[in-house]
């Protein structure tokens, strides 16, 4: 379990003798209480292990919120020395999770939707549709590593999980520009570039299987888990970019190429990706217990997830007229 120091700045008075009982009795395995060049203001620094401070937070922002001129800086320390013993009894087994605050900075920084997004995105997409056509492995793979769709997946999910709206709206606008974006660069690419229908790549791309909806409710599962944890999460976002990705390069190539069942079977695929992606990762964020601080944002936080509910029975349905579709031209091509 990691540990961090907690900055608490604020007026001398009553407001710093509440403060401090709190710190206290969170039970920091060392606190100082400084003096700042200002007269009139305290600095209390609090050494503590990453899990108990998400409880400490959250008992200084409900004591302090109705008051002026304080602020709460978290900052994570890799190294003291010396070195901590080793929590015990149930503490020993409470499992590393960065704060919520520290999670919402990051999720949203990477939900955003800028040049840089839109850069990576073109750029992704024409190798993903370059290695689809030409059936390069190596191609796609690079594809998947340098698309940054991981970030409005999580900005989704979290928002919902939170009960933040902008957050959510941002995660879901980015991911649909995304895919918008993918699919225009990829129909423009069947403009120039010949089918090459002997490719296991491309082609792949057109079926819908169990094996790939398992990929991507692991990769949305693990994309949260990863960021609770604050761990690398560079390998969960090639995942989360090959369940995206190659679908939505293929679904923009089969249009370009005027093959409308083709098109919809990478369709389906793209849909039912999506809404495991979302589902899997605020199923983790809920375990992980990522929920608003207050109980009245705790409501707000429950219409969210009954939002991202239906967000996602909307992606359900999509795929279900998608197989629908899929069926009826089956059946006229049968009777022609």
């Amino acid at each position: 379990m990691g540990i961090c120091r907690v900055d608490i700045h604020l007026a001398d008075g009553e407001a710093f003798d509440i403060a401090l009982r709190v710190v206290k009795a969170a039970d920091p395995f060392d606190y100082l209480v400084l003096q700042p060049e200002q007269k009139d203001r305290r600095l209390i620094q609090v050494y503590m292990r990453d899990g108990p401070a998400q409880s400490l937070l959250d008992n200084l922002q409900s004591v302090l919120e109705d008051r002026k001129n304080w602020r709460i800086t978290v900052a994570s320390l890799d190294v003291t020395i010396p070195k901590l013993p080793e929590p015990k009894d149930e503490k020993k087994n409470a499992r590393q999770q960065n704060t919520r605050e520290e999670l919402y900075v990051q999720v949203s920084s990477g939900a955003k939707l800028d040049r840089d997004f839109i850069v990576m995105v073109i750029l992704s997409t024409i190798v993903a549709a370059i290695g689809l056509v030409s059936d390069g492995v190596a191609a796609v793979i690079g594809a998947m590593v340098i698309a940054p769709l991981l970030g409005p997946i999580l900005g989704f999910a979290m928002g919902a999980a939170l009960g933040e709206l902008a957050l959510l709206r941002r995660g879901i606008l980015t991911l649909l520009a995304g895919i918008g974006i993918a699919l225009a660069v990829s129909f423009a690419l069947a403009m120039i570039m010949p089918p090459n229908w002997e490719s296991r790549e491309l082609m792949s791309r057109a079926e819908v299987r169990l094996d790939g909806l398992a990929l991507a409710m692991a990769a949305g599962g693990a994309a949260a888990l990863s960021v609770t944890r604050g761990a690398s999460s560079a390998l969960v976002g090639v995942m989360v970019a090959a369940a995206l990705l190659p679908p939505g390069a293929a679904f923009g190539l089969f249009l370009g190429y005027g093959e409308w069942q083709l098109a919809l079977r990478a369709a389906l695929l793209l849909s039912l990706n999506v809404a495991a992606l979302i589902l899997s990762a605020l199923i983790v964020f809920r375990l992980r217990k990522i929920r608003p601080r207050t109980w009245i944002e705790q409501q707000h936080a429950d219409r969210a997830v009954w939002l991202n509910a239906a967000l996602s029975g909307i992606f359900l349905l999509v795929s279900i007229a998608l197989i629908l579709l899929l069926d009826l031209g089956q059946t006229v091509d049968i009777g022609n």
